[in-house]
């Protein structure tokens, strides 16, 4: 894993002006290094990333600006559904930034399985904070190369958003105590 700095994306990491960016916070009870460990080791990505009930059968990760985490998820009747976050920055532990989308088996991005005007990129950056024994983890996200309908979109995804991350930040605190 690169720990040290990377430049590429740098100047898409910030949103639009005017734009709304999509923003989650949590507390966790757990040292930022561990918080850290958990987002950028494939092992433990598995065991809590996505929603209740999901697995993660594949979690393929290159954490360095350039390296890709490929996942793909199984809900409990079956279904499968795949993703991906091109690493742009790395800031070991304090920060990562990636572009997620929605991808096939072999990596490729795709559309949203249900919005054919879903973004297909999402810039996200990840910060982590220490305060003692405690980390605040916050994320931010804003779509890129997209078109206005799919900024609208988004946009009308938030709350959606904050329930389904809430859920999955739900799934990392439990997972953290286990740690």
């Amino acid at each position: 894993m690169d720990r040290g700095r990377s430049n590429a994306g740098a100047a898409a990491s910030e949103p639009r002006a005017g734009e709304r960016e999509f923003a989650i916070s949590r507390v966790l009870c757990a040292p930022r290094e561990l918080v850290w460990k958990a987002w950028t080791d494939p092992g433990d990505m598995a065991r809590w990333w996505g929603p209740k009930a999901f697995t993660n059968p594949v979690c393929e990760m290159d954490v360095r600006p350039g390296g890709l985490f490929h996942y793909g998820m199984r809900s409990p009747d079956g279904h499968e559904m795949w993703g991906r976050f091109g690493y742009r920055e790395i800031l070991a532990p304090e920060r990562l930034v990636f572009v997620i989308s929605f991808s096939d088996e072999k990596g490729g991005v795709t559309r949203h399985p249900m919005s054919a005007t879903w973004p297909l990129e999402v810039l996200n950056v990840l910060s982590l904070s220490e305060h003692g024994d405690k980390t605040t983890l916050t994320l931010r996200g804003v779509p890129v190369n997209a078109t206005e309908a799919e900024r609208k979109t988004f946009e009308a995804g938030h709350a959606s958003m904050q329930q389904g991350f809430k859920g999955t930040l739900d799934q990392l605190a439990e997972y953290l105590k286990q740690s």
